[in-house]
């Protein structure tokens, strides 16, 4: 396997893992570059067999992935699937799909910022490691007059619980850490400093078992979940919003300051200013 042209991630291949970086300037946007890369990835390495484990990682020490580019909202930007996406589904839930079912085990390190499609991409994988004092997860979807339908209202309860799903999704709080990692949103919280290393340790161990253990332990664990996702229900709300006012408050959102790195770093406070709260 070659994973040639992927120009917003990179793909390096040792002892079996493969580590993803994610690398699309000025803030990992879940756009119309990235979608289609991570789908591109996904269908080939899905036929790798020397890659048994795969760690989705951030270049950019303050971003892991944003969030989805609000110039989809606006109409200024298509939003590019890289290819056809199954019937009752949207370009996000199928990146995060195709992700989520891939036969090798997935880890995402989390050093940044992973808020709404970025934090629905985060849940999609098989497991989450977070670094304390630099980590955060958000689902504001509902402060920019949207809700989260890259998969994040089916995700987030098998992860957490509904009673706390509906408190993150409703409420727009950043989690940290710590809070993440006792509300069961990653599987652990560690220091800064040990993040890499316990990942590469974990990703090498895991791919050392081996494919036919690690399919037969996905699958098993797999049958086991009582949770049924439901993404075409999800996306199918998307008819109770008025594009129109979906359109007005992403240029509002944009004028005041979100998608530039100063926002960013403290989304949640802008955009609760923008309307008013």
């Amino acid at each position: 396997m070659t994973y040639e042209n992927l120009s917003a991630i990179g793909v390096d291949i040792q002892q079996g893992v493969a580590t993803v970086t994610i690398d699309s300037p000025p803030l990992n946007l879940l756009d119309g570059k990235l979608i289609p890369d991570l789908r591109r990835f996904a269908a080939e390495v899905r036929h790798d067999d020397t890659v048994q484990v795969i760690v989705f990682q951030s270049a950019d020490p303050e971003f892991f992935i944003a969030h989805g580019d609000m110039h989809f909202l606006t109409g200024q930007a298509p939003i590019d699937a890289g290819g056809d996406v199954p019937p009752g589904t949207n370009a996000v839930q199928a990146v995060n799909e195709e992700i989520r079912s891939l036969p090798q085990v997935t880890i995402g390190k989390l050093a940044g910022l992973a808020r709404g499609g970025g934090n629905e991409f985060l849940m999609a994988l098989d497991m989450r490691f977070a670094a304390i004092g630099k980590s955060g997860q958000a689902q504001p979807e509902t402060l920019m007059g949207i809700y989260p339908a890259g998969g994040g209202t089916q995700y987030m309860p098998s992860l957490i619980g509904r009673s706390r799903a509906l408190e993150l999704i409703l409420g727009g709080e950043l989690v940290d850490a710590e809070l993440a990692e006792r509300y069961g949103l990653i599987n652990r919280a560690l220091p800064a400093d040990e993040l890499d290393d316990f990942v590469t340790t974990l990703a090498r161990r895991i791919a050392s078992v081996g494919p036919t253990i690690i399919g037969i332990v996905k699958t098993a664990v797999d049958a086991a979940d009582y949770t049924k996702r439901d993404l075409a229900l999800e996306s199918s709300f998307v008819s109770r919003l008025s594009v129109e006012d979906v359109a007005a408050l992403a240029h509002k959102l944009l004028a005041a300051g979100v998608q530039s790195r100063e926002g960013e770093l403290r989304l949640e406070e802008v955009l609760r200013e923008a309307q008013g709260a």
